[in-house]
């Protein structure tokens, strides 16, 4: 199993005490496996990726990624974590608009000291950006950043990614485009993907799904 998410719950501090966002959530994940997370605004779905891709911490339950216990790990092995083993791909694309999309690309492969010119010219022709490799984002469209995006999370060659409704700002066509290159390469590398979509078209098209209501699985 690569991933076991058990009985973890998070809150928030607000006005009158402590929030509730998740509540004793539990879940598996096999290598090569996708699983796409639904359920309504506000019901934590943004949440549980945060604390598995290790960008906030839990308030109990336990998080184990291919062995490693990640709910125990501090700041910098959660960084570390995310450099190598952890892929995320997030809605608004979070490209660096100073770098050509050749160095988006490269940046977090190159940070995890994993950075291997041909798996990054492999993944630029899959998605179709190799043309575009000297451009900056601001020359491309919301669905050719989308794929720069995807391309530089999948160059570190992960065992886990993370996806936040990473069509949530396209159009279907276009979304429909992207996703379908986001799971080919997700299978053609290994890798199991967890995705967040509001889209039950789209999550109809992964292995599984599971619904968050109030913080719980449904």
């Amino acid at each position: 199993m690569l991933l076991t998410v058990t009985d973890l719950s998070k809150s928030f501090p607000g006005p009158d005490g402590p929030v509730p966002i998740l509540s004793q959530v539990s879940l598996t994940l096999q290598a090569g496996e996708t699983l796409a997370l639904t359920g309504e605004s506000g019901s934590g779905k943004s949440t549980l990726l945060h604390l598995i891709g290790g960008l906030d911490r839990a308030d109990s339950g336990s998080i184990v990624l291919d062995g490693t216990e990640v709910t125990a790990l501090d700041d910098r092995g959660r960084a570390a974590l995310r450099r190598g083993r952890v892929g995320v791909v997030f809605q608004q694309f979070n490209l660096i608009p100073a770098l050509s999309v050749g160095a988006n690309i490269a940046f977090q492969a190159r940070l995890a000291g994993r950075h291997d010119p041909a798996h990054a010219a492999t993944l630029a022709e899959r998605l179709g950006l190799t043309s575009h490799l000297t451009k900056y984002p601001e020359a491309l469209s919301g669905g050719q950043q989308q794929r720069v995006a995807i391309a530089r999370t999948l160059a570190t060659r992960p065992a886990l990614v993370l996806a936040d409704e990473p069509t949530g700002n396209l159009d279907e066509a276009t979304a429909d485009s992207v996703l379908t290159l986001m799971l080919d390469l997700v299978r053609d590398t290994g890798a199991a993907l967890l995705m967040v979509t509001h889209s039950q078209r789209q999550a109809g098209r992964l292995d599984r799904r599971l619904h968050l209501s109030q913080g719980r699985l449904a």
